[in-house]
């Protein structure tokens, strides 16, 4: 086997045994200790790639982030070798009322922070990027409302830090050595407040919440996850809640190319970032 940050791009003979599935991809067994996340056919080769390279910086820069082993391809789907990480995610505790809201916001602010004092790497793509490559997707973000959001993407105050992009309770392992994060495949350079922005957007305005759950749990923990953030930060709630709305339009768009299949969730973001667009004007 190949250093850790070292990538093989070995081809793999046989299917390992399956330890759960997602949107995008499974996760395999593999040798002790590892695990496989083997991108679904169909997803561009290009987006696991990019995954691999952002989670290996992230760990080289000491952010609680599993490492990278290995890169595979497996019956012609991409796959990375990542250390394995046994443990509940947040969301679980969550559920099972193992931890209340409160406790799951400091954790999830904590996390915040600390990807926040890690560098970007270079490769990480601006947001202007980011947010590009995301209108792309067919039958996504309708053209008048990915050049605004373009627009107004050019006219935010300067912001060069590291965000995750999607760090919400199920994308936190709770480990035996304290918590990790997972899925660093939407990493972008931005300001601080934009993690904060993407949260807020799943879990209050679209309630990120498997059926059947009480929808204003995901809103207390929104709630939790800002006040413990502002406190660690020091800065004002006030303060946070202005640096998140310059965000919002951004990932209300956004979340049309990703989770708003509902037609009238659909529409009610798409009203709400034409109206935040037009202010700008």
């Amino acid at each position: 086997m190949p250093a850790a940050g070292v990538c093989s791009r070995r081809r793999a003979k046989h299917k390992p045994h399956i330890l759960g599935e997602g949107t995008m991809a499974d996760i395999h067994a593999w040798a002790p200790g590892q695990v496989l996340k083997l991108f679904k056919a169909g997803v561009p080769r290009r987006f696991g790639e990019h995954e691999a390279r952002m989670t290996r910086a992230a760990f080289a820069a000491g952010a609680p982030a599993p490492e990278v082993f290995d890169e595979v391809t497996l019956e012609g789907r991409f796959g990375i070798v990542l250390t394995r990480l046994d443990g509940p995610t947040l969301w679980q505790l969550l559920l099972t009322r193992a931890m209340t809201s409160e406790q799951a916001g400091a954790i999830l602010a904590t996390l915040y922070i600390s990807v926040h004092k890690t560098p970007p790497p270079p490769n990480a793509l601006s947001l202007r990027n980011w947010f590009a490559y995301a209108s792309r997707v067919p039958g996504g973000i309708p053209e008048h409302i990915a050049t605004g959001v373009l627009t107004l993407i050019e006219r935010l105050p300067p912001g060069d830090g590291l965000c995750h992009a999607d760090l919400h309770a199920s994308n936190v392992i709770m480990t035996a050595d304290g918590p990790r994060i997972i899925d660093w495949a939407a990493t972008v350079r931005a300001g601080a407040a934009l993690d904060l922005a993407r949260f807020h957007v799943s879990f209050s305005d679209l309630v990120y919440a498997p059926e059947g759950t009480d929808p204003e749990r995901p809103r207390a923990l929104n709630a939790a996850v800002q006040a413990a953030y502002a406190r660690l930060a020091g800065v004002s709630p006030a303060a946070l809640t202005l640096a998140m709305q310059r965000y919002l339009p951004i990932l209300r768009a956004f979340a049309l190319a990703e989770r708003a299949t509902n037609p009238a969730r659909r529409e009610w973001l798409i009203q709400r970032v034409e109206a935040s667009l037009s202010s700008e004007d």
